[in-house]
């Protein structure tokens, strides 16, 4: 897989320099000695206060060093990336931090975590540090197994410990409630990839159509391979396996994004986890969002912990630190009524007419048998949903027929106006539904059927941009209304026809989604043009046999 970097050797000290030159606010600072100490601290730290440091192998970004700061960490000590950071590495941070209030130490329940934190611990105790250590063992994909490895629930002991120690707490009440903390919490994970370390070969061990539930934060295989399916079903699965947690608790839930997760999934997974069992009892919410990553993993997280009123006043502290997510209190989506319409078009019953009704159908149905055809051009020129959203908003129509005022013509044209820039989307549906607004204006005011269209076209493409010879369905329309004005209806469908093969001799597109295209499209139809062909086409089909 590619990566974005320099060398290897070199990227989390550029990583973390980045971060301190991006951060705005000074108020943070590192420690002089890249490469073997990195170690990122608060610049204004004092020592008045018990110092909570933690960290870890680097690739977990925001964490740990961009929990640094007012109410989170002290400082956080990386290593590379999904390495420990050495025994002198967090010496150092804690030597730079701790005065005579003491630091606590926390650590995720990995071997080389405990090991070179727990010797820098009793090194700095033999300087004459007070130091404690906390290990946090949060994930539950492994019920049976003596030592639980720490994952994204270990933030939560972050933000409490940070707030405490912020508070003026002393190091033994800072210890004991993060001890505390760290035994109320379930984690679960979930993903549908492995994740890749810049430089070194990837091979993906998932199959196309699988998944693996309780998989670790550094792509230790997950305990179950599971199919990929549906995210309510993914996220029911989840649930149960976290659903150890006492019914009559309340509790806060951080929802993370395992690193490659794109936003809009994670607020559809968010939806699923609160409209899940699993909500009855969270009354805080923490992202959705990265928080404790595994580089490019496509996957997610669950944490909870179980509340009180200290820990929740904790979370809910402000801090400095712009990586954190606030805890939010759960609440519905508040729904707000839509206006009604207004105006004259608002007025308008439902009506019937035979001839509309039989011309609307043939058309709709014709622009529906296309949706294929349509976006097997749109795939050479574009990204090949021309037909889909075409056939989506004849569709839409159609389930809308009987509502219509068909008897009205300008009502009618108003009316799928409206109809087209609720269910098509994109730029298509807007376009469409312009022209068709603006025709039935000029039809309400007198104007005939067809000099009403040309209105509706001349609004089309001031809105629009597209003019003929830019490549779009104007090519194929704009003839076609003409001709329609002045020969009639099979005329219109020739010119149609006509304009519509003329964009195939055209290079390039000069608007539209297609304009983004470096490819030559020569000898490719415009899939816009071809659609306007097709309804003169049918239209006039209509007309001759009747």
């Amino acid at each position: 897989m590619k990566h974005f970097f320099n060398r290897r050797e070199t990227i989390v000290t550029e990583a973390l320099d980045g971060l301190l030159r991006t951060i705005g606010s000074g108020d943070l600072a590192r420690l002089d000695g890249y490469p073997e100490i990195k170690v990122v601290l608060r610049a204004d730290w004092d020592k008045t206060k018990v110092s909570v440091v933690s960290g870890g192998g680097a690739g977990h970004e925001p964490s740990h060093a961009g929990f640094v700061g007012k109410g989170m960490l002290t400082a956080a000590v990386s290593g590379e990336i999904f390495a420990s950071p050495s025994v002198e590495a967090v010496l150092a941070a804690i030597r730079a931090v701790t005065g005579p209030a003491g630091c606590l130490l926390i650590v995720k329940n990995y071997t080389g975590d405990r090991l070179n934190f727990g010797l820098a611990a009793e090194k700095a105790r033999a300087e004459g540090f007070r130091v404690e250590m906390v290990i946090v063992a949060d994930d539950i994909a492994l019920p049976d197994i003596n030592q639980p490895r720490g994952v994204a629930g270990t933030l939560f002991v972050h933000k409490i410990s940070g707030h405490l120690s912020e508070a003026g707490h002393d190091l033994a009440d800072i210890a004991a409630a993060a001890r505390a903390a760290a035994k109320d919490i379930v984690s679960l994970g979930m993903s549908l990839s492995s994740c890749s370390i810049p430089g070194q070969p990837h091979e993906d061990r998932f199959g196309e159509n699988d998944g693996e539930l309780g998989l670790g934060i550094h792509g230790e295989p997950g305990v179950e391979r599971i199919a990929v399916q549906s995210a309510d079903r993914l996220v029911a699965i989840m649930a149960e396996r976290l659903a150890r947690l006492d019914p009559q608790a309340s509790h806060a839930l951080l929802i993370n994004n395992l690193g490659a997760v794109p936003p809009l999934e994670m607020s559809l997974i968010a939806n699923a986890v609160l409209a899940s069992p699993l909500a009855r009892t969270v009354k805080l919410t923490i992202g959705p969002g990265p928080l404790m990553t595994a580089l490019n993993m496509n996957g997610f997280s669950l944490s909870l912990i179980r509340l009180d009123a200290a820990r929740e006043a904790a979370l809910l502290a402000p801090v400095g630190p712009h990586a954190w997510m606030p805890a939010k209190p759960v609440a519905a989506p508040v729904i707000v009524p839509m206006a009604k319409a207004v105006g004259p078009s608002a007025a308008h019953r439902a009506s019937q007419d035979a001839g509309t009704r039989r011309l609307i159908v043939t058309v709709c149905e014709r622009l529906i048998s296309l949706e294929a055809t349509l976006n097997g051009l749109d795939a050479k020129a574009g990204d090949g949903d021309t037909g889909s959203t075409v056939a989506t908003g004849a569709r839409s129509v159609l389930e809308r027929l009987d509502t219509l005022p068909l008897a009205n013509p300008a009502a009618t044209l108003g009316a799928i106006g409206d109809i087209l820039s609720a269910s098509m989307g994109g730029s298509s549906g807007v376009l469409l539904s312009i022209f068709f607004t603006a025709a039935a204006q000029a039809l309400g005011s007198g104007a005939s059927l067809s000099k009403a269209l040309l209105a509706g076209l001349e609004r089309m493409t001031f809105y629009g941009g597209a003019k003929p010879g830019d490549r779009t369905m104007v090519d194929a329309l704009e003839p076609a209304l003409k001709a329609l004005d002045a020969d009639g209806l099979e005329e219109a469908a020739a010119a149609a026809r006509r304009g519509a093969e003329a964009t195939a001799a055209m290079e390039k597109a000069k608007a539209g989604r297609s304009a983004y295209v470096g490819t030559k499209l020569q000898g490719v139809v415009d899939p816009g043009a071809h659609a306007v062909a097709e309804v003169f086409a049918a239209a006039a089909t209509l007309l001759v046999s009747a």
